[in-house]
């Protein structure tokens, strides 16, 4: 696994740039640089099935700085810890992160503070709708086979923020069942948790939603309707 001995914070950092400690490492600092994550919120989480782990970032590390030897190391079949670091928290987005794992099969959930989707969740109530972009067709249809069309209307629910992240878990997976063809969630005045079946696809799917919301926000400040009329 390249990680080694529980409980501690000592670690053969993994050679493999794919090793999804080192790039959960490289993905935080990437979303830093985008403004996604800040202080030391957000999250990633990262599942290897070949060996049924999960890997999770950390609580309470800036992401820019944060390094292998941080990331805890879930066994995804008994869901203890095999590896957990001293001194640090596991994240409180872990329940979630879990949620999505079990109801959706997924590969990896990332969990940004994005300020486009704070913003969303001032300007829509319950869901966040948008058709007839040409980012669109990079989004995931879920339900059924390929990605949505340029002309396919993509539906993102809202639930509300609480005061602390696990409590959101609830809501989260309710809006899954009720929402089963999303690939993400927002979160009012909080933030966005995207999945997808690998990290790589969560990340397109992830950037791809932002520059949605982004443009959104604008559409919104000039009057112009997110979802094209017939």
């Amino acid at each position: 696994m390249g990680l080694e001995k529980p409980d501690s914070d000592q670690l053969v950092v993994p050679a493999d740039e794919e090793h999804p400690a080192n790039l959960i490492c490289e993905l935080c600092r990437n979303f830093y640089g985008n403004g996604w994550v800040t202080g030391t919120g957000g999250g990633i989480s990262i599942r290897d099935r070949s060996r049924n782990l999960i890997f999770l970032a950390p609580s309470g590390v800036q992401k820019e700085r944060m390094m292998p030897l941080n990331i805890f190391v879930m066994d995804f079949k008994t869901k203890e810890y095999i590896r957990r670091p001293l001194k640090l928290k596991p994240s409180s987005c872990t329940p979630l992160f879990m949620a999505t794992y079990i109801m959706r099969d997924t590969g990896a959930c990332i969990h940004t503070h994005s300020q486009n989707a704070i913003m969303c969740t001032l300007l829509f109530e319950d869901v966040f709708e948008i058709s007839c972009i040409e980012q669109i067709k990079a989004i995931p249809k879920v339900t059924g086979s390929g990605n949505l069309l340029y002309s396919d209307r993509l539906v993102i629910p809202i639930i509300e923020n609480t005061e602390k992240e696990e409590q959101l878990e609830p809501s989260l997976r309710k809006a899954i069942l009720d929402y089963p063809g999303t690939t993400a969630i927002l979160v009012r005045r909080h933030g966005i948790y995207v999945w997808g079946e690998t990290i790589w696809k969560a990340k397109i799917y992830n950037e791809a939603i932002d520059y949605l919301l982004e443009l959104a926000v604008k559409m919104k400040q000039l009057g112009i309707p997110t979802v094209k009329s017939s």
